[in-house]
């Protein structure tokens, strides 16, 4: 064993062995997606005297806490997002409409000198002194009670507490204490109020909270005038109910907000949801990288194995990585985490490919001597292809939103996690074996010793391709024209995400069709919703502006037919969120192709980097346009898998390209064309073991996730075998025809010329061919 490898076994090993105190001693965190609750996005507004700034956020912020822990939920979590947004997640909080009630209040209490009482329709006098008219508010009969300016807010009130009270006629009343200097003002208020006679209307106090009066009693009679009650306290009364006693009480407590606040976002998740997608992603992952493992131990033999073991160090070191940062794990997120399993196995499989050649091109090379060859010239195109799905990550954090930017997070780990696994973890692993005399004199056990299947047919047929590049590049446009006749034909299903609205997925004790529940909701007043199918026959309904109350409305209307009917999901997108939402999504993408463009531009020459972005363009049109014909809506997560599939192709396109340069490089006379055919059919084995690896997990996914994640599995599904075609039959006869065009010279090994960098000259072919 050499000092190098000994120091990457050493390195592995304590990685391992924190990665597992880190995982049996500290426990996940589970997004409201996965255990139930409800999650909601305020937006502060600016009120007539007040600014929504961030300041006054934080502000705001403070009173929503107070506000929510009073409410009793277990771990509430409140986050200021930017400057005047605030996110509130509730676990275990299924119907949103109390929280939102209490939460989205403004609760300006104030305290008013009642002038005197209107007959309806009466209009105020204008001040004498300002012009200005009264404030006119109803009481609690309705009688309109001309109010005088506020004497004491609800900032003097020190605390609210509600109490049942046997001597009052509705039983509850909700209890102030006031703060030394309040307290006088309130003395002041009453005894004024004292000095009308008993019945007199001006012997009132009103209490108004957010423009309401919720209590106009009349001062005792034993009040002396200009004595006033006690400076210590008083009850508000109103045959208030326990809830509403409480709920007052929790509003006065917690304060006024400093600016009113507007839900643009809600969404609640039922616990057996977020139950099952946990098990579902569980069964995929196990299932997934049990066939992963399964097939790359059979084309790599005990290297693959080597590799497996690898990829289950990967698993466990990713899951610490996740829980030691306090990642928030979300449905997406769960996603992001397995299908990185899949992708985690392409730089070993670059690696081992690479050594496979080695072992071809050499007399009489070691195993050993080999499988170093293959890490150092695997390098560059594991660091180019892992950095180009870290830029799709990044992405998604920055301009993604809720469980999307947990998707990029989860992502990047994934991403970093896998690159150490296989350059550390199985590097140790593998450069053991070779040491060892039975694996190396035993080419059939080691497994790169001789080359694959895919590898000695293509010797064998020897396909002469991209002799007419143009004729792959009109296929790939006939592909790009039906998608984009899907998308004009057909349109595409935004989701509430991006059209704001509600959609709400309910399950039911008893079967109700889809004609049922239409037909019951239209006659209930929603007309206009949208009801389908979700899975295991649950009803999904789609309506526009819909709040929380006539939610509640429709889904009393849905048990009428269905028996008991709980609700499964429920996400509530503002229209402004919703325009937000998708600007940032198209924006996104149009940083994706500039990004990749200019970093494959600086790794490549500037006509390899245009003809990796076409292909990728051609895969996001060809995507979107295959949801388009198969009706299937394009939201938050449908734009998750879009990023992850641009980065994937990039991905292959890179490892084409970076063997097309090394070729280039060394035999600078051979036409490009020649090249080109020879760079694909050496890295068409890697291209068909690694694009193996993801589709049994994303397989899995698709069959076991369930319909919250069979959408983004689909859309990777069809990315990955569209981003395979494009990165060999779109990405490089682009690349030829810019080549022709302008006819630049190859490049020259160890130099950079101005249309691009040239691989050093340690990175020359060596001889090997197919």
């Amino acid at each position: 064993m050499t000092r190098a490898t000994a120091v990457r076994a050493v390195l592995a090993v304590a990685v391992l062995l924190v990665s597992v105190y880190i995982s049996l001693t500290m426990s996940p965190r589970l997004g409201l997606d996965l255990q139930g609750g409800t999650r909601m996005v305020l937006q502060a507004k600016d009120s007539a005297t007040v600014k929504a700034d961030r300041e006054t956020t934080d502000r705001t912020l403070e009173v929503l806490r107070q506000r929510v822990d009073s409410l009793g939920v277990a771990e509430p979590v409140l986050t200021r997002s930017g400057e005047d947004r605030i996110i509130v997640e509730l676990p275990d909080v299924q119907d949103p409409r109390q929280a939102a009630a209490v939460i989205g209040r403004t609760a300006q209490l104030s305290f008013h000198p009642v002038l005197g009482a209107l007959p309806p329709g009466a209009e105020p006098e204008a001040k004498p002194e300002t012009g200005e008219k009264r404030l006119l508010l109803p009481d609690e009969q309705g009688v309109q009670l001309d109010l005088g300016p506020t004497q004491l807010s609800g900032a003097g009130v020190k605390d609210a507490t509600a109490s049942f009270d046997a001597q009052q006629a509705g039983g509850w009343t909700v209890s102030l204490d006031f703060h030394k200097g309040a307290g006088k003002d309130w003395t002041k208020l009453t005894g004024e109020a004292a000095c009308h006679p008993a019945g007199d209307e001006r012997r009132r106090v009103a209490i108004v909270l957010d423009e309401k009066v919720i209590s106009s009693p009349q001062v005792d009679p034993s009040v002396g005038c200009q004595v006033g009650l006690p400076s210590g306290g008083t009850q508000i009364t109103g045959s208030f109910t326990a809830k509403e006693a409480r709920d007052l009480a929790l509003l006065i407590k917690g304060g006024a907000l400093p600016v009113p606040v507007e839900i643009v976002e809600q969404r609640t998740v039922g616990p057996t949801l977020g139950a099952a997608a946990i098990d579902a992603s569980a069964q995929a992952a196990l299932i997934g990288a049990a066939a992963t493992a399964l097939f790359i131990t059979v084309i790599y033999r005990l290297f693959g194995a080597l590799a497996a073991v690898a990829l289950a160090a990967y698993g466990v070191i990713s899951y610490a990585a996740l829980v030691g940062l306090g990642v928030t794990l979300t449905l997406p997120g769960l996603a992001g985490f397995v299908l990185a399993i899949g992708m985690a196995v392409d730089a070993n499989v670059l690696v081992f490919e690479r050594a496979r050649e080695e072992c071809q091109a050499q007399p009489k090379p070691t195993l050993r001597s080999a499988l170093t060859t293959g890490f150092r010239k695997a390098f560059s195109a594991v660091a180019d292809s892992n950095i180009t799905t870290l830029l799709a990550a990044g992405l998604l954090f920055f301009l993604g939103s809720g469980p999307v930017k947990g998707f990029g997070v989860t992502l990047a780990i994934g991403v970093i996690a896998s690159m150490f696994s296989a350059l550390v973890v199985a590097r140790a692993l593998t450069e053991i074996a070779a040491g060892s005399r039975f694996v190396s004199d035993y080419p059939g056990v080691n497994g790169i010793a001789r080359p694959g299947g895919v590898r000695t047919w293509l010797i064998r047929k020897d396909p002469k391709l991209f002799r007419k590049p143009v004729q792959w590049l009109v296929v790939s446009a006939v592909l790009v024209a039906v998608a984009v006749g899907g998308i004009v034909v057909r349109g595409i299903d935004l989701g509430v995400e991006f059209t704001g609205g509600r959609l709400v997925e309910y399950s039911t004790s008893r079967p109700v069709d889809v004609e049922t529940a239409r037909s019951t909701l239209a006659e209930a007043g929603f007309g206009d919703a949208e009801v389908t199918t979700a899975g295991d026959g649950d009803i999904s309904v789609r309506t526009g502006k819909l709040d929380n109350d006539g939610e509640h409305a429709l889904r009393t209307a849905l048990a009428t037919e269905g028996g008991e009917t709980t609700k499964v999901r429920d996400e509530l997108i503002g229209p402004s969120l919703g325009d937000e939402l998708r600007r940032n999504a198209l924006i996104a993408l149009a940083v994706a192709v500039l990004v990749q463009l200019a970093y494959l531009a600086v790794r490549f020459r500037w006509t390899f980097a245009v003809g990796s972005v076409v292909a990728m363009v051609h895969d996001v049109v060809i995507v979107v346009g295959a949801f388009a014909w198969l009706g299937r809506p394009v939201d938050g997560i449908f734009l998750a898998a879009l990023l992850t599939v641009i980065g994937y192709s990039v991905n292959d396109s890179v490892v084409v390209f970076d063997r097309v340069r090394e070729l280039w490089g060394a035999n600078r006379k051979t036409p490009l064309p020649t090249i080109a055919r020879r760079a694909v059919l050496q890295t068409v084995p890697r291209t068909v073991n690694t694009g193996m690896g993801a589709l049994f997990i994303l397989v899995a996914l698709a069959v076991l996730g369930g319909d919250s994640l069979a959408d983004f599995a689909l859309a990777l599904l069809i990315g990955i075998v569209v981003g395979t075609w494009s990165s060999v039959f779109t990405a490089v006869p682009g690349a030829i025809v810019l080549e022709r065009t302008t006819n630049a010279p190859p490049p020259v090994p160890g130099k950079t010329n101005r249309r691009g960098r040239a691989p050093r000259r340690d990175l020359a072919d060596n001889g090997a061919r197919v």
